[in-house]
Order: C-alpha cells, then sequence, then structure tokens
C-alpha cells in the first residue's frame, strides 16, 4: 500500500532509555514514559490517531462504511431468561444504538419495555459516554430484575433495580467495580457474580473497587435487600481468585466459589460464615442447584470434565470430597462443556474437535438420544425454561447466524425463535488439522464463499486466542459477512492454552508452555499457505487481547508468514504486565516475571522486548482503548513506539480509542466506526478489490 500524502512518516516519538538488570539481564527500555497518563503522552496518542487516520481515510474505508451500517443495523437478540412464566431478553432493534430489557409473557409476544438505554438522557454533559445494558438477572419469582449498566463499553458497572412490568426504578447500587470481571466468563443472562436469594427479596453480589480508588483486586460479597438495604458480608483480597455465587431457589443455600487458573474453591454460607465444602482440590468446579441436588461440572480426575452430584443437605454439611459424590456423566473422549437439568432429563452440550453436540440423557445418566444440529455449530447459553420440560440455548456458526431455539428433550422437537438476519451466499464451513509442537494436532476451522477457487491467491484471515481455558468453537460475526462475501476466506485456529481438549489441552499452552500457543498459530498460518488457501502476501493473523498477545508473538517470530495484523487490547510486555492495573492476577496463567524461571521463558516470547532492527514486518494496526480497565493501552502504545522507531516494513498504526474499554456492552455506531476502520486496513493490505 503506497501511504497516503502526509502520512508516510509516523510522529516523533522521545527516547527516554531506561535499563535495570532483571535476574542478571539487562533489559533496555526506550519508551517506559509511555506507561504514564499525562498531557504529553496524550499530545503523542493524538498524533498517532490523525497519523492513523490518514492512513485509513481511504476509498476503501467509504466503500465499507454503509455495508458495515447495514450490518449494524439488522436487530440483534439475546438468549431468554425464564422466571415465574415471564420470558426476560435484551432486543436490539434495527435503529437502535442499544439493547432494550423486555418482558414478555410468551418469547411470541412483542413485549413490554423494562429499560431503555437510547432514551437514557446525557443532556447533563453532551460528551458524556453513552451508556448500555450489559447484563440482567430476573428474580426467580419475576417480580424484579437487576442489571448491570455501563458507560461506552467500560468494565465499571451500576446495578439497577427495577420491578415487572412497569420498569420503575426500585434501587441503584453505583461504582459496583467489575461484577463480572475475572478470569472466567459469564454470559448476559448469567453474570456469575450476582444471585438472587430464593425468597426474591434481595440479592448477593461481589464488586471490585473502581479505577479511581484504584482499588481493583480487592473485592467484598455484599447482600442488599429490599426492606434493609445493602451489607458487606466478607472482603476477599486474593487478586489471583474470583468470587462467584449461587443460590439455591428452593432451599434458599447460597455457595460462594474462588476461581483461579489453578481450580476452583467451594464454600457454603451458612448463618453469614462461609464453611468450605470442596477447597484445595486443584480442579475447575462449576455448582448448580436442582430439586435438593447439587451437580458439579468438575475436570478433578478427568480433563474432559464429567459431571457429579451429592445431596444438598451432605453439600450443606461441608468438607466434602469428590470421592463421596455420585458420577452423573462420566468422562468422555469430548469435552463437557455445559448442562441443564430438566425436571426429568439432562440435556449436556460437548464439544467435540470444538464444535457442539447435545446429547439427552435421564436422571441417572443414561444416554437417549442427541438434539439435532448442524454441523461446525456452536451452542450457548444452554438454559432450562422455567419450569417446564423444554430448553432453550443459541446456535450459531461462522456463515449462520445466531438463532434461539427452544427444544423438548423428551421428543427431540425443537422450534426456531429468533435469529439475526443477515443474508450470506452459499457458504463452505470445514474442519483441518495441522500439526504443530510435540506432535499436536490442532483444529483450524476455515470458510469461505462455496465458488471460491483453492489456487493460493486468496486473501485470508487467521484468527485466534490460546489461554486461560477460553474456548474458540464457530461463531458469528455480522462484521465478517462483508470480508467473506468479497471472496475472503475466515479461519480459526483453536490453539492450546484453550480447554477445546480438556484441561491438559489448557497446561499445554500456559506458564512455560505458552510458546506452544504461538506454535500452533504459525503452524496453522503455514497450512494456510501450503493448502492453497492463501499465501504469506495475501494473509493476515488477528486477535484480541490475549488473542492480541498471540498475535504479537507470532508476527515478531514469523514476522514473514503475514502481510497484516490486527493486534486490538494487546499484552505485548511480558516483563511488566503484573505492574498494570489487574495484571498480578494473570501470573498464575503466564508466570510471574519476578521469578527467575518465568522470567527466562517470558523474555524469550515477549513481542514487545523481540522486536529487532533490520527486519521487516507485515504492517500492523494496534488498537487499545483508554478506558480499558483490564489490559493497559501501555502495552499498545509502547510497542508501536518501538516498532515505528526500529523496525522496517510496516506502517505501523495505532489507534486509541475513548470513552470505551476493554469488548462489549458498545453502542452500535462505536461498532460501526471501529469495524470500518479494522477491516479498511485489512481491505487495503490484503488487496481485496471493492
Amino acid at each position: 500500500m503506497v501511504p497516503p500524502a502526509g502520512a508516510s512518516t509516523p510522529p516523533a516519538t522521545r527516547r527516554e532509555v531506561v535499563t535495570e538488570t532483571l535476574h542478571g539481564t539487562e533489559i533496555v527500555d526506550p519508551f517506559r514514559w509511555l506507561e504514564n497518563d499525562n498531557t504529553r503522552v496524550q499530545e503523542w496518542l493524538d498524533a498517532q490517531n490523525e497519523y492513523t487516520d490518514a492512513h485509513l481515510d481511504s476509498a476503501v474505508q467509504e466503500h465499507l462504511r454503509p455495508k458495515m451500517k447495514r450490518l449494524a443495523d439488522v436487530p440483534n437478540y439475546s438468549p431468554i431468561k425464564v422466571e415465574n412464566g415471564k420470558f426476560f431478553q435484551t432486543v436490539r432493534g434495527a435503529a437502535d444504538d442499544h439493547s432494550r430489557l423486555l418482558v414478555r409473557r410468551s418469547p411470541d409476544e412483542e413485549g413490554t419495555v423494562l429499560a431503555d438505554p437510547n432514551e437514557w438522557s446525557t443532556n447533563d454533559d453532551a460528551n458524556a459516554p453513552a451508556c448500555s445494558i450489559r447484563w440482567f438477572l430476573p428474580a426467580y419469582d419475576g417480580e424484579h430484575i437487576a442489571y448491570g449498566v455501563t458507560e461506552g463499553g467500560e468494565d465499571q458497572i451500576d446495578i439497577h433495580v427495577v420491578s415487572v412490568p412497569d420498569g420503575d426504578e426500585i434501587a441503584v447500587m453505583e461504582n459496583c467495580g467489575r461484577v463480572f470481571l475475572g478470569i472466567i466468563s459469564f454470559d448476559a443472562v448469567s453474570p456469575g457474580m450476582v444471585a438472587w436469594d430464593a425468597d426474591s427479596d434481595g440479592f448477593y453480589y461481589v464488586a471490585t473497587g473502581d479505577t479511581e480508588s484504584g482499588a481493583q483486586i480487592t473485592t467484598e460479597l455484599r447482600h442488599w435487600r429490599f426492606d434493609s438495604g445493602e451489607q458487606t458480608l466478607f472482603e476477599h483480597d486474593n487478586q489471583h481468585a474470583w468470587p462467584t455465587v449461587k443460590t439455591d431457589p428452593e432451599s434458599g443455600t447460597l455457595a460462594v466459589g474462588f476461581h483461579d487458573v489453578s481450580g476452583t474453591d467451594w464454600h457454603v454460607s451458612i448463618d453469614e460464615e462461609l464453611r468450605p465444602v470442596i477447597v484445595d482440590s486443584d480442579a475447575e468446579t462449576f455448582v448448580t442447584f436442582h430439586d435438593d441436588t447439587v451437580f458439579f461440572l468438575t475436570d478433578y480426575g478427568a480433563s474432559r470434565k464429567r459431571l457429579l452430584s451429592c445431596s444438598l443437605s451432605r453439600f450443606r454439611d461441608g468438607d466434602l470430597t469428590f470421592e463421596e459424590c455420585e458420577t452423573v456423566l462420566p468422562e468422555h473422549k469430548a469435552l463437557l462443556h455445559s448442562f441443564a437439568v430438566t425436571s426429568r432429563h439432562i440435556v449436556a452440550q460437548y464439544l467435540t474437535d470444538a464444535h457442539a453436540r447435545l446429547a439427552v440423557y435421564s436422571h441417572d445418566g443414561e444416554h437417549l438420544h442427541d438434539l439435532s444440529l448442524a454441523d461446525y455449530v456452536s451452542v450457548s447459553q444452554l438454559r432450562v425454561c422455567d419450569d417446564t420440560e423444554d430448553v432453550f440455548y443459541q446456535v450459531e456458526s461462522f456463515h449462520l447466524p445466531p438463532t434461539l431455539v427452544r427444544a423438548n428433550p423428551a421428543t427431540g422437537n425443537h422450534r426456531e425463535l429468533t435469529t439475526v438476519d443477515v443474508e450470506l451466499p452459499e457458504m463452505v464451513v470445514r474442519q483441518e488439522f495441522v500439526e504443530s509442537t510435540n506432535g499436536a494436532k490442532v483444529p483450524v476451522f476455515v470458510c469461505h464463499r462455496a465458488d471460491v477457487k483453492l489456487d493460493g491467491d486468496n486473501p485470508a484471515v487467521l484468527s485466534g486466542y490460546g489461554g486461560f481455558r477460553s474456548n474458540r468453537p464457530p461463531r458469528f460475526d455480522r462484521f465478517r459477512v462483508a470480508f467473506l462475501t468479497d471472496g475472503g476466506v475466515y479461519a480459526q485456529v483453536c490453539a492450546r492454552g484453550g480447554q477445546e481438549y480438556g484441561e491438559s489441552w489448557h497446561e499445554d499452552g500456559m506458564l512455560a508452555n505458552k510458546q506452544h500457543t504461538f506454535d500452533d498459530f504459525i503452524a496453522a498460518g503455514e497450512f494456510l499457505c501450503s493448502a492453497e488457501y492463501t499465501s504469506s502476501d495475501r494473509l493476515a493473523v488477528v486477535g484480541r487481547s490475549n488473542g492480541g498477545l498471540s498475535v504479537g508473538a507470532v508476527v515478531t517470530q514469523r514476522p514473514d508468514l503475514w502481510t497484516a495484523a490486527r493486534c486490538s487490547v494487546p499484552l505485548l510486555d511480558m516483563l511488566r504486565f503484573h505492574r498494570f492495573l489487574i495484571g498480578e492476577s494473570w501470573t498464575t496463567e503466564y508466570g510471574h516475571p519476578e521469578d527467575a524461571d518465568a522470567f527466562e521463558y517470558l523474555r524469550a516470547y515477549s513481542p514487545y522486548h523481540n522486536i529487532e532492527r533490520g527486519i521487516d514486518y507485515p504492517a500492523i494496526l494496534l488498537t487499545t482503548a483508554a478506558e480499558d480497565a483490564r489490559v493497559h493501552p501501555a502495552h499498545a502504545r509502547k510497542m508501536a513506539a518501538r516498532l515505528q522507531n526500529e523496525a522496517d516494513g510496516g506502517p505501523f498504526l495505532l489507534r486509541t480509542k475513548i470513552d470505551t474499554g476493554h469488548g462489549g456492552g458498545k453502542p452500535s455506531s462505536m461498532l460501526v466506526a471501529e469495524q470500518t476502520d479494522e477491516w479498511a486496513f485489512l481491505y487495503d493490505r490484503l488487496g481485496i478489490d471493492n
């Protein structure tokens, strides 16, 4: 790409070298001053955004913007949560910037609006970021609902409580911190760190400090009630473990779990005192209550997980061992990803080579049949439909928009309720397996238009993540539709560090094994070229957050393999990540730079420290957010500065977004602007005609 006039030279960046010796190794850091947030840094960021604008302001951008706008204007539906015969859901209409919270008496009704962020006034401050609903959780009696509100997609949350169906606001808990943030992910209707009382008179929630106070790690378990307000039950300052809460809607039993990379400790609250139930097991475990029974989804003694159970009374007694529990579903070759318990059945979702299968069992573990699914799909939000026998779940794939399904486990009958109405030409989805280090067979999904010829000259994008047990099954992205329609090849690698094949797959891509994650990315990229899906001249690699670390690592290790890279909200300085925001909590996944052994392997792959002079690197677009409370924007700033001042090739662009955070909750207009920028960069570099 020929740089636009005035954009050939990046902004000047002052070198202020800091030299320190770590574990006997001299480390030179010329751009540490960019870790600050002051006027000088802001002026530099403004200049970087102008430089990026000059590169991205092109005919390609103008071509893509209306396409992205049309894709954003398609209505979007969240999964449904049912309580006491009421159906709760968020819906974003075609003309809406944000999703509205609705309640219905049936999934087919138009519904009553409980909260509409599109109508929330910002007249007091015209520059205030827009607010959106990040998650919702109705009370068991369906008479009230709590929902989390974020400004501009930031992670900081206020909790609102309203009555149903009139939507009258009952209470607001402000500055609750990052209520659903941690090393584990929670969905929009089960935030994990919020749980209603069985009598629906209040709820428990876990709160963290806000950005201004700097209390990013300390957490509190609070109990809010309609009649007495709020009280703090306990404080928790282990920055490596994130509390979650679960309540039994029948007995009111409160279970508190502490999740970290090594496993989960579970306690039961008796008279507001935490009694250990299962601790020090080094197993990831999730708890579900049903009809005086407690179910445990765990990898204890089963890398690919199994389902155990015990009586509620035994759980409340505490000091339980897994050996005392009954095995309901033993470990299989496929990963047991999630399950739902109805009055007569258990519906289990398995991941077979990272794509979904739904199996129906009796309560005693007898396999009855499978529910019908298309090939290469993912299933999410598997939920029981109140006290009926039906279940809800959402199905999607790279070429299949998310569709909400209601199914009867007994008969297998199912009905599609809502779907995202996006049209694509006929597509092909297949799964390939590539050999990586230590003989690992790594799954790679590939999606492209059916008439694309595999002649080695197709524009292609490889995406992945590889960390924190996060799986990468086939999922739909509406903003990817333009690329696929225009003949692009989209590939997704299920790199080690995820949990596609159980805990062993995770452990093979963490700590001293982290290089395996990057090996898997590289093996996938090489395969796409050798199989003539594309060539290195037309191949881009993309990732965000921990996936951004993967992109930074593979670009510095194999710069010849890619023509472009999009690196979003990334970790890149792996010798100082623990010093920023909640980075200390990730040392159990990556290792601690202050440990001599961990320092050696972190230094070996840290992208910021492995840029070499005289080497041509691909074009790189680094994106970050000024209000990111998870991954500090200093990572992207310092990487951009070093690339621009020490590397050949490029261009190396930095886009810093304002009034937003690490990821979700962004208004539609902001998404359109971001996606237009990012895809215009890829279109330019991959040579896609428009």
